[in-house]
């Protein structure tokens, strides 16, 4: 016997996730164990002949039961007599529950246990990938489940999945009208007077930030809704958090509604010894009065509600100030160098007003761009502490009507607040038309990573880091492990390119590590940077920590001495934007202001700033790349401004050697063929390759991993240029002059360029004559070959299909590493022949005569070679003559007619 069951006190999301797992479980009994809410003992009244196998727990032998399917639930204390079976080792337990696992819950042959808004939605999923049909009816008792365990769709627990589940619900006739008129039903008399002591009894409490309220009732009788009642008072009220403490018959039940992420509201259930979602939970408490509980819940809040952010948190700073005489133009160029979207004005050390960037705009519009920025400024400026909560900021900037709140100490600005800064913190992605692309705080703070560096990292590379840290120590700096190795190690990839930032004097650093690791330092004085070159050609940069900013798009970066933070920022993406401290006290502390890290948890490319593109539009290139190496995804506002400079061309403004030195760096990737496509659907294609349609080629690539590996497999060594085969593979169907254009555009070699002429010039005919239905001799295709640079082969396996063709090709791969003929030179020598050309034509035609088999061993090769140097004349070795005799009374000169040092002629 199968049976499905759910929770006591049944709710909406219970009965529909009984109703989706008998979808899965067909020939399975639904069960209720217990009581039923209001919601649903009404739904029931009207529809309960309309469902299959319903019965009560009263009405089944649970001795039967072999199969138990828990839905929205896996806790043996909320299924009433039914947990007698977890005991018998005979029943298989099957278990769907959107609910955290809690200590004591039930664990089944199958689990899925998943942080969705609502039970219903996972089994939805099931059902769906089962192609199973359901019935608008079905259909509307599952979206009543979707639907009351996420508030329709607006409490904070809904994830996309739940909406995804509910679309799907409403494709198969799902009706809104019956599932409105099942949520709305109107309260009770005894709910009515439940909610109004409520009310009155509510206590508001100010938290760490936090605006939580607790109420209190007693009524004699178990009223149901009490959730519902407690999401009402959260509405009327308006404040983070809900607590409702309500006595009830014999007991306490306890309901919490939270808003904001630093109420964990299963957290605080946990303590009663409840359950639920950080967003809504409960808990119901024996032996207990209601102070005693609320007294006790208040003080656990004040332990487990985490500080808000405060404007400290999202400000940024330092901040670049203007002067009143300062041009419209040059605050212009300011904001565009720091990414600003305003700028304090300041006049002997106080601030006088706020120049926005809109203030800007408007007045370069008009032609006032050499007009002072004292005409245009906001003079009435209000400012804020920062200690201020993001709450209470919000709040003045919606009363305000203003965009940007300078932060101040004392008379002294200390950062800068913006709208955007703020709606970044409640709405997550959320990015203004001039905004960073990330939320500006620092996240991770206290994180360490030492062990995972101490697990990734070679021994070299840590000694290095932590002498590193060693000596930033003794010269009072802060030095830092930056970009692509903090990623890798998080990544669990090992990466041995070690870049240092140093908040100090990046040479001196230099000069210093050098003395203690051994090394030499080549210094870069206009940049602050320079590298620690080892005696085996190993390096080390290590850089000032600096802002770069560009005066125009595309062009190369002016750099200025900043801070760690200034120096991240200039960086392309988040997940590259991330340092570790190497200073002794801090070693393997993670310093992470733009949220790199979850970035790379979620699998997002992600900018941190919009007009990241625009200044360097290389980085389109580095995140199609990085995207595919990582198996992630450009975040969805990142691929908006990729698509936008894509359409603003540009890409075209770049100088060739940076296209090329990107574009190389992809065609030496290990998989270089998805990269391509990500180009040519994102348009950045036709920019490096205008000459070539990349659907004519787009097979062919993809066919070159394949390619090589057989290759490897055969013998084949790959060449140390790893990107050409691919280059090859994409002008193969090119002119000679195309080509060469091409060749020529990315400032390639002359022996490049050759291979590739030589491909194009070469190819057809041994493309023809390897894959003719005519015998051909293996001499003859082998010669063919060799016209090839070996780096064409993998393109000549993948555009072969023929399998005859594909085994000649492989016998040629063959012929050219094991069929060498075993005479050489020294051989033809001692035949007596004079050296010259005529001994590779010799050894040229054994060779062709083995390949063919018309010979086998040596003593037939060396027939063979003196047959051939016979019927073709070869010049033989001519006999030494005697050197004339010295004649007495000549000159007396030492080698190549050069007077002995020290003698003169005889005279």
């Amino acid at each position: 016997m199968e049976i499905i069951t759910t929770h006591v006190n049944t709710d909406l999301d219970g009965l529909a996730a009984m109703v989706a797992a008998q979808k899965l479980y067909p020939g399975a009994e639904l069960i209720f164990p217990g009581k039923l809410s209001r919601n649903v003992e009404e739904f029931l009244a009207l529809h309960k002949d309309t469902l299959k196998n319903v019965r009560n727990i009263k009405d089944i032998n649970i001795n039967k039961v072999k199969r138990l399917i828990m839905v929205d639930t896996k806790s043996p204390g909320r299924v009433s007599k039914l947990k007698e079976l977890f005991s018998r080792t005979d029943v298989e337990v099957h278990i769907y529950d959107h609910h955290p696992r809690a200590e004591g819950d039930v664990c089944g042959k199958i689990e899925i246990v998943e942080t969705v808004g609502a039970a219903t939605t996972l089994l939805i999923e099931k059902i769906r990938a089962k192609g199973l049909e359901i019935t608008p009816l079905e259909a509307t008792i599952m979206a009543l489940g979707i639907y009351e365990d996420t508030g329709c769709l607006v409490f904070t627990n809904t994830t996309p999945r739940d909406i995804r589940a509910a679309a799907f619900l409403l494709e198969q006739g799902a009706n809104l009208a019956v599932v409105a008129d099942f949520l709305g039903r109107p309260l009770t008399q005894e709910q009515k007077s439940l909610l109004k002591k409520l009310l009155v009894t509510a206590e508001h409490h100010q938290i760490n930030g936090t605006k939580v309220l607790i109420a209190r009732g007693n009524v004699d009788e178990f009223v149901g809704g009490l959730a519902l009642l407690t999401h009402k008072l959260s509405e009327i009220e308006r404040t983070d958090a809900v607590f409702a403490v309500v006595e009830m018959e014999d007991r306490v039940h306890l309901v919490g509604r939270c808003a904001l992420k630093e109420v964990n509201c299963r957290e605080i259930m946990v303590e009663f010894g409840g359950g639920g979602h950080p967003a809504a939970a409960s808990a119901t408490i024996k032996g207990k009065t209601v102070d005693e509980i609320a007294e006790q819940l208040l003080e656990l809040i004040k332990k487990k509600i985490q500080p808000l952010l405060t404007v400290r948190d999202i400000m940024s700073s330092p901040v670049k100030m203007v002067f009143p005489e300062t041009t419209i133009e040059e605050a212009g160029k300011i904001m565009l160098r720091y990414g600003h979207t305003g700028l304090p004005v300041i006049k002997d050390g106080n601030l006088v007003g706020v120049i926005s960037r809109r203030d800007v705009e408007k007045a370069t519009h008009h032609g006032l761009g050499h007009a002072p920025v004292k005409g245009y400024m906001t003079v009435n400026v209000v400012t804020v502490n920062k200690d201020v909560n993001i709450h209470d900021v919000q709040d003045l900037m919606i009363e305000k009507d203003i965009g940007r709140l300078p932060v101040v100490e004392g008379n002294m600005v200390i950062g800068i607040v913006s709208r955007t800064d703020v709606l970044q913190t409640l709405h997550e992605g959320f990015k203004g038309r001039y905004s960073t692309t990330y939320n500006n705080k620092k996240s991770n703070l206290g994180t360490n990573i030492r062990p995972d560096m101490q697990r990734v990292l070679p021994g070299r590379i840590m000694n290095i880091l932590n002498k590193a840290g060693q000596v930033a120590k003794e010269l009072g700096y802060e030095v830092y492990a930056v970009g692509g190795l903090v990623r890798d190690v998080l990544l669990k990839v090992e990466n041995l390119d070690v870049d240092l930032v140093v908040e100090g004097n990046g040479i001196a650093m230099a000069n210093e590590l050098a003395k203690v690791i051994g090394g030499r330092v080549r210094p870069h004085e206009k940049f602050g940077t320079a590298e620690v070159i080892f005696p085996d050609g190993y390096w080390v940069d290590v850089v000032t920590a600096r802002v770069e900013y560009y005066e125009y798009p595309a062009a190369l970066p002016q750099v200025e001495q900043s801070s760690l933070k200034h120096d991240l920022y200039r960086r392309d993406f988040t997940i590259n934007a991330m340092a570790v401290a190497l200073n002794p006290e801090r070693f393997g502390e993670l310093v992470d202001y733009f949220n790199g890290r979850e970035d790379l948890q979620i699998g997002a490319i992600r900018v941190l700033h919009n007009l990241s593109f625009i200044e360097d539009p290389t980085r389109i290139l580095r995140a199609i790349r990085f995207e595919q190496r990582y198996d992630m995804a450009i975040e969805s506002q990142t691929l908006r401004l990729v698509k936008e400079a894509v359409r603003e061309k540009v890409i075209s403004r770049l100088s060739t050697e940076r296209m090329w030195g990107e574009l190389r760096h992809i065609l030496e990737e290990a998989d270089p063929e998805h990269m391509l496509d990500r180009m040519s659907e994102l348009g950045v294609w036709d920019y490096l390759f205008p000459e070539v349609t990349f659907w004519e080629v787009q097979y062919v690539i993809s066919e070159i991993p394949q390619a090589l590996m057989i290759l490897r497999n055969w013998g084949w060594a790959e060449p140390a240029e790893k990107w050409l085969p691919y280059f090859l593979a994409i002008l193969h169907l090119t002119t000679q002059e195309i080509a060469y254009r091409i060749c020529e555009r990315y400032n390639l070699g002359r022996r490049q360029t050759d291979k590739v002429l030589d491909t194009i010039a070469y190819g057809r005919v041994a493309l023809r004559r390897l894959s003719t239905t005519e015998e051909v001799p293996l001499s003859d295709l082998t010669k063919i070959v060799q016209t090839l640079p070996r780096e064409a082969y993998p393109l000549f396996l993948a555009l072969l299909e023929d399998k005859n063709a594909i085994r000649r090709f492989r016998l040629v791969m063959e012929s050219v590493h094991k069929n060498k003929p075993m005479v050489n030179g020294r051989d033809i020598r001692e035949m007596g022949y004079q050296p010259g050309p005529m001994y590779r034509r010799a050894l040229d035609a054994v060779w062709r005569a083995r390949l063919d088999g018309q010979i086998h061993t040596r003593e037939e090769e060396l027939e063979y070679v003196k047959s051939y140097l016979v019927h073709n004349n070869a010049p033989k070795i001519q006999p030494k003559q005697p050197k004339p005799p010295i004649q007495e009374g000549g000159p007396s000169q030492g080698k190549k007619g050069k007077k002995k040092k020290g003698t003169k002629p005889i005279v």
